[in-house]
């Protein structure tokens, strides 16, 4: 907590040397229009001027204003999605009005698109040293994406899973690493806790997101620990606009599916809004999102295989700009979400047969403060936290000593200066991520309380000898640095990172662990032609032994209860990754051809790997992580293609091929990795043939995979066996419509996904099943009907 109040102090510093206002107001305004080749005005287009933190957009009818613009030169730029941006150079004179009109040129392969999560600075895509791949709200539209898990599966070398049968805990796998190697970034600051990764994704609506970068590969040098497989990049909506949405969807999940008990209803209300002042200094971003789930039981046993979900989240962010070069902005979310899986659920959860149950309250603030030197340099104070209040029940046989309270505390504070050169450009930063984490259970001897609230209930635990009690705090200190230079054709960026971190394990002092790291990293770009660009890449990153995403989630059955829990000995994890990528991109006649072939490796060291135990009187199992014996590898080809014939059709598709081995048996002797297909793909098709239609098509593709099965088919469920799963080809159709309604759009859409019902046939049954033997898309075949009405509905 210390730190945190050396951060603001830091960030009021700053402000006390800041003219906070202009000096006068000038009069010196700025008027215009944007438009499109063939003269059609472009709605909600932005506008900023290079070097101050001043920026609008247009309105409605595709026009803009700059009032009050300080005296001197400067450039003037404007982009929008899917166009080429345009700069213009303007010399701005006291009371005088300029007007000021840009015509963009189409630009549908996305090369212009502004990325900020390769270097934490913005920069067109084409430029940066790195392969960013961004998904957009066209893409959560057209994939009809409730939540930001589900529309993972359309980016390259990504592939979304479902891991419990109970809880429906969820994780994303990036070239074939599980969930905990990606870096989960909040408008670019890792703030999302190990705490909030167990069932996070799926905590995020879609309608608070901006858009989602994502960067495959070792991002350590600027992202710190877990960037190993790559960076998720969750951009929260930006007030830029006067705008509004909002929208009602309703679905039925399990349409059709033979042996279930019925679909299950699942439904969900949003909205979104921006407010600007008059004079673009002042601007807010609102936005809510509630959701109802009933569980779906697929083989219609009385157990669910997808948990009930109640979800409401409402959140923001605010501006102002106290000048023409400075810029203090906040964020604000708050997630409530109660989720269960198992039976009985008109019961409390220790009257049911299993339970498996849990309680959210997750609230997130961030500010950041933003100040312009020189011509462009830009300074960036920041802080963060995020606090989890977390009520579970992991448990069967009406256990009462299954309850659990959790409580979670993380923040990230820093500063990062950016610096521009004559070809060259500079990032340098400091920053600090601390968390404290207690997991309680009241059936605990230690807890004299032997009661708890739960569900405005007042519920006596009798003392017993119980599970898991976590009481952790984690501190890492980092320093980063980032220099790319332009020669020619050829663009360098070296980074490195510099972290020292301490775990503190409450319970266990011998568990207790310091480590100092560096993480290097390099990349080349190199322009073999206009059109076609090589990549390579060399980065370093580690894993700490820390309580992680899967710690805190229990698989219960009948029969057992699967605990995690980190070995005393567990040391950091280390890895190497390689990349080469050729990226070509060009128009041929009236179409648009993207081609990008990237190869990757990764070679990690002290590999974290779980160790079976063997249940005990009780049922309860002990995974216990550990460090593998010898290397791990993983290898493959991303493959990414878009294919524009005309301004009708948009065809978007990726397909991975990859092995992930050990280079001696681990689980069950095998040396392959578990839960990971060799080969998995993707693709999305829009039509926008008609004025007021557009049909959109999207689907999945996933290979054969090895799992895991500790079930009830065995004559031994504790030793288990290895199965292989089949193919699944999960394809999903969407028809919209869209009309005006007295100034209004307004939008009627339809659809399904998974229309094939290409869904996992074997599923164990009954209080002893193996919960965790699940695999395959994450939802069988679901009906969906929605409406809209806001201004600025595609």
């Amino acid at each position: 907590m210390q730190r945190i109040h050396i951060y603001i102090i830091l960030i009021l510093l700053l402000f006390s040397q800041v003219n906070f206002a202009q000096k006068s107001r000038t009069d010196a305004n700025i008027v215009g229009h944007i438009v499109d080749t063939e003269g059609k005005h472009l709605t909600f287009a932005n506008i900023s001027i290079k070097g101050t933190s001043i920026g609008t957009t247009t309105d409605e009818t595709g026009h803009y204003q700059l009032i009050n613009v300080p005296e001197g030169e400067f450039i003037i730029k404007a982009n929008y999605v899917g166009y080429k941006p345009k700069e213009k150079k303007v010399v701005m004179d006291a009371d005088k009005t300029q007007e000021v009109n840009f015509t963009l040129e189409e630009d549908v392969l996305d090369l212009d698109e502004l990325v900020i999560t390769a270097d934490r600075n913005k920069t067109n895509r084409s430029e940066s040293p790195v392969i960013v791949n961004s998904i957009n709200t066209k893409l959560l539209e057209t994939t009809q994406a409730t939540t930001t898990i589900d529309a993972l599966n359309f980016s390259p070398g990504l592939r979304t899973e479902n891991n419990c049968q109970n809880c429906g805990f969820s994780q994303v796998r990036m070239n074939g690493l599980e969930g905990p190697y990606s870096q989960i970034l909040i408008n670019s600051r890792p703030i999302f806790s190990s705490l909030a990764g167990v069932y996070g994704l799926e905590l995020i609506p879609s309608t608070m997101i901006e858009k989602v970068e994502i960067i495959r590969g070792g991002g350590s040098a600027l992202y710190g620990s877990n960037a190993i497989a790559g960076t998720i990049n969750l951009i929260l909506k930006v007030p830029l606009k006067n705008s509004y949405e909002m929208g009602l969807n309703s679905r039925l999940t399990g349409v059709g599916v033979d042996g279930s008990a019925g679909p299950a209803k699942d439904y969900h209300a949003d909205f979104n809004t921006s407010l600007v002042s008059s004079d673009s200094k002042t601007g807010m971003a609102l936005y809510g999102f509630h959701r109802k789930r009933d569980p779906f039981d697929a083989n219609d046993d009385s157990f669910s295989e997808l948990p009930s979900i109640k979800n409401t989240t409402i959140g923001g962010r605010i501006f102002h700009r106290f000048g023409s070069r400075s810029k203090l902005s906040a964020d604000f979310f708050h997630i409530t979400e109660d989720r269960r899986g198992g039976n009985k659920f008109e019961h409390i959860e220790h009257e049911a047969d299993i339970a498996e149950a849990v309680e959210h309250n997750i609230t997130t603030g961030a500010i950041n403060y933003e100040q312009f030197f020189r011509e462009s340099d830009k300074l960036s104070v920041y802080l963060s936290g995020q606090n989890i209040n977390r009520d579970s029940y992991y448990g069967a046989n009406q256990s009462l000593s299954a309850y659990g309270k959790t409580q979670n505390f993380s923040y990230v504070g820093g500063m990062q200066y950016n610096a521009k050169f004559t070809g060259s450009e500079l990032t340098i930063g400091v920053e600090h991520n601390g968390a404290r984490l207690k997991d309680k259970k009241p059936g605990y001897p230690d807890i004299d309380n032997a009661s708890i609230n739960h569900n405005d209930s007042t519920i006596n635990i009798p003392h017993t000898d119980n599970l898991t009690i976590a009481n952790q705090t984690t501190n890492t200190t980092g320093i980063f640095g980032q220099y790319e230079i332009s020669v020619n054709n050829l663009k360098i960026s070296t980074g490195l990172r510099f972290d020292r971190y301490h775990i503190e394990d409450k319970k266990n002092a011998k568990a207790d662990k310091t480590g100092n790291v560096l993480s290097p990293r390099i990349t080349l770009k190199y322009d073999i032609q206009e059109y076609l660009q090589a990549r390579v890449s060399y980065s370093k990153g580690y894993r700490a032994p820390q309580i992680y995403d899967e710690d805190l989630h229990i698989e219960t059955s009948g029969a057992r209860k699967v605990i995690h829990e980190n070995d005393p000995d567990l040391t950091q994890e280390t890895s190497n990754s390689y990349m080469a990528s050729l990226d070509f991109n060009k128009q041929v006649g009236n179409s648009a051809i993207g081609l990008l072939v990237e190869g990757f490796y990764t070679g990690l060291d002290n590999r974290f790997t779980n160790s079976f135990g063997t249940p005990d009187e009780k049922g309860e199992v002990i995974y216990t992580r550990i460090n593998a014996d010898g290397r791990a590898k993983v290898r493959g080809i991303n493959i990414e293609m878009k294919y524009i014939p005309s301004k009708t059709v948009t065809f978007k598709g990726g397909f991975t091929l990859q092995k992930s081995t050990y280079d001696k048996p681990q689980e069950f002797g095998e040396i392959k990795f578990l839960r990971t297909p060799d080969d998995y793909g993707y693709f999305t098709l829009s039509w926008e043939g008609m004025e007021k239609f557009n049909v959109s098509a999207s689907g999945n593709y996933t290979g054969k995979m090895l799992v895991p099965y500790f079930g009830t088919q065995l004559p031994t469920p504790e030793k288990g066996e290895l199965r292989v799963s089949e193919r699944f080809f999960d394809l999903g159709l969407k028809l919209k419509y869209t009309t005006r309604m007295n100034g209004a759009k307004f939008q009627i859409y339809g659809g399904t996904k998974n229309l094939f019902n290409s869904y996992q046939k074997d599923f164990d049954k009954g209080i002893d099943r193996d919960p965790g033997y699940i695999y395959g898309p994450a939802e069988p075949r679901s009906l969906y009907l929605g409406l809209k009405i806001g201004n600025i509905l595609e």
